[in-house]
């Protein structure tokens, strides 16, 4: 019989007091087993949300994470094997550029990625609108794959941290993501699990990030290179602005889309490539910092000029179709046949804010995402952007595309929650920079 009762825990969280080791590692395998139902762990998760947690529960709940499950080693393998991880944007699309960037360059890229969190997309959707692009390989398939092509993308299995998969998909249906210490240990048990060297993070800030201003991601930021250092880890760090959607669209299928434009430098729907020169910019820039941390740059700068090789030589598109074959993928299968709904400008002028969280919220909507668990998925829903930060718009000028298959889909609410998040003024604003900080430890 237990020493611990979970109601006890749980108090002892909301009333603020640090949890000793054996505690915490009661709550996870409690959870992980089902001994501690979804309720508790909800309330525990909220009670972590307002009270936090100390830098030592932090590390303790890391580490128990991480050995809930398997642990990868590919150490035998040239080079450094290297991921990266984002804490979350509106149209962040970048790991399906970058991955095979890395990869043509040379790097070892085992990728665990996520789903859908709160209102903001997930690596794992996006590809499965590829049909059939499987994402549940066991890991004896993806070391392999890893050996043979460099690169593969798979979800959490039972196996890799199974603590940290159940935890995740709670907290996004209880409004507990933008916890320091929830969001440290998720990230870091996860990927230090997945048997890499180096990791790039990608820590977001503004209106569409889970940080609100760069201080927070700063911090944020901090906290996470000290898990990594503490694990020998080589870690990157790039604070990243998220005060408008990245790229033009939003929404798994057509964010592919706008990936193998970029990877293919042709058009997608009409928008040449150049439309998407932000996704494009902070792809290369990651994928440099992770061809860097490889081994397989002596220099940041030389790792920025190998991924831009890849990318512009066509190899990276090439291993994109070579991960697509692998895992199932028919990138030739994949249409763009949903039904469109016009928003049009109330007014004239410049775009000067966007509400980027709640834009992210109407694509979810459309059925985008999933606003709880069991969700399914429209993969053709999504958002055209077709006015950003800083741009003119004419009264009467479109200022998105709804794309939805669904017939009941609420365009109308949708339509509302877009115009109220984005605010039009006569002045031409200044437009942050999409890169405002990098660091490495």
């Amino acid at each position: 019989m237990s020493d611990f009762l979970m109601a006890e825990l749980i108090k002892k969280k909301r009333s603020g007091h640090q949890h000793t080791t054996a505690e915490i590692s009661f709550i996870i395998s409690g959870f992980t087993s089902g001994n501690v139902p979804d309720y508790q762990m909800a309330a525990w998760l909220m009670a972590v949300y307002f009270n936090g947690m100390t830098p030592h529960e932090t590390a303790e709940l890391t580490r128990i994470m991480l050995h809930s499950g398997r642990t990868l080693d590919f150490s035998h393998l040239p080079g450094v094997a290297v991921d990266k991880h984002s804490t979350g944007g509106v149209g962040d699309k970048t790991s399906m550029i970058l991955a095979p960037i890395a990869a043509a360059a040379g790097a070892r890229v085992p990728m665990i990625a996520g789903r859908g969190l709160g209102h903001t997309g997930g690596t794992l959707d996006k590809l499965e609108a590829i049909p059939g692009f499987r994402v549940d390989l066991s890991l004896d398939t993806f070391i392999k794959q890893i050996e043979t092509l460099g690169v593969s993308i798979i979800g959490q299995t039972e196996e890799i941290c199974p603590a940290d998969k159940k935890i995740y998909a709670l907290r996004d249906v209880t409004a507990t993501v933008e916890s320091y210490p929830l969001i440290c240990a998720s990230i870091m048990s996860k990927k230090i699990a997945e048997g890499i060297g180096a990791l790039v993070l990608d820590v977001k800030f503004g209106s569409g990030a889970f940080m609100r201003t760069i201080e927070e991601a700063d911090t944020l930021a901090t906290k996470l290179m000290e898990i990594g250092t503490a694990h020998g880890k080589r870690v990157s760090t790039v604070l990243t602005s998220m005060e408008q959607p990245l790229g033009r669209f939003i929404g798994n299928g057509l964010e592919i889309g706008e990936c193998v434009s970029i990877l293919r430098n042709e058009e997608f729907l009409g928008r040449p490539p150049e439309d998407f020169a932000d996704t494009r910019e902070l792809s290369l820039a990651l994928a440099g910092q992770m061809v860097w941390l490889s081994g397989v740059a002596k220099t940041e700068e030389e790792g920025l000029a190998k991924a831009k090789q890849a990318l512009e030589s066509g190899a990276a598109w090439t291993k994109f179709k070579e991960i697509c074959l692998a895992q199932g993928g028919r990138l030739d299968e994949m249409t763009f046949d949903a039904q469109t709904v016009e928003v049009m400008a109330p007014e004239s002028g410049f775009i000067s804010a966007l509400n980027t969280e709640q834009i992210g919220y109407a694509a979810l909507t459309l059925g985008a995402g999933r606003l709880k668990t069991t969700d399914p998925i429209d993969y053709a829903a999504g958002i055209e952007i077709h006015k950003k930060l800083g741009e003119r718009v004419e009264k009467g000028e479109r200022l998105y595309t709804l794309f939805h298959s669904a017939p009941s889909a609420p365009t109308d609410l949708a339509s509302v929650r877009l115009l109220s998040a984005t605010k039009i003024s006569l002045q031409k604003p200044s437009v942050p920079d999409l890169i405002a900080r990098k660091r490495v430890n």
